[in-house]
């Protein structure tokens, strides 16, 4: 098995490269249980007023970010490089690494407050109060190795 979860691609520039270092762990039978937050939160700015970066992968997002995801009053400023790897891209790179898509899910709530002003509306499930449940903000795939 192999697990990639939340946060994690985003910081990656290359999914064909992230798909071969997974197929290489993976025996054949072996799955990649795979859990990420939605391509389109991360098209937004930062207050969730307005689409600002592109859904589909281009440039790298560059920005100055304050505080850290765990502690958002943080009295420190980073410079983040991210990108944004549409859904497609993401399958696009396990099936050419011979890895089967076995399931896909997309989820309505974050099981994060990770985002600025983010309200919990059930015990661990937190949206985007302008949002709601109306957006995707995390999905799942399964794939497993031929």
């Amino acid at each position: 098995i192999v697990y990639t979860t939340y946060g994690t691609i985003g910081w990656l520039p290359d999914l064909e490269k992230w798909a071969k270092v997974v197929s290489h762990f993976l025996k054949p039978g072996g799955k990649l249980i795979f859990v990420e937050f939605h391509p389109f939160i991360w098209m937004y700015n930062e207050d969730f007023t307005e689409i600002k970066y592109d859904y589909f992968q281009g440039e790298p997002i560059i920005e100055i970010s304050e505080g850290t995801y765990a502690d958002q009053s943080a009295k420190i400023a980073l410079e983040e490089i991210g990108w944004n790897h549409e859904i497609s891209a993401v399958m696009q790179s396990l099936i050419d690494q011979n890895l089967e898509l076995r399931n896909i899910q997309e989820y309505n709530y974050s099981p994060y407050s990770c985002f600025k002003n983010m309200k919990e509306v059930a015990k661990g499930k937190f949206e985007i109060p302008q949002f709601g449940n109306k957006v995707p903000y995390v999905y799942s795939i399964v794939a497993e190795k031929k």
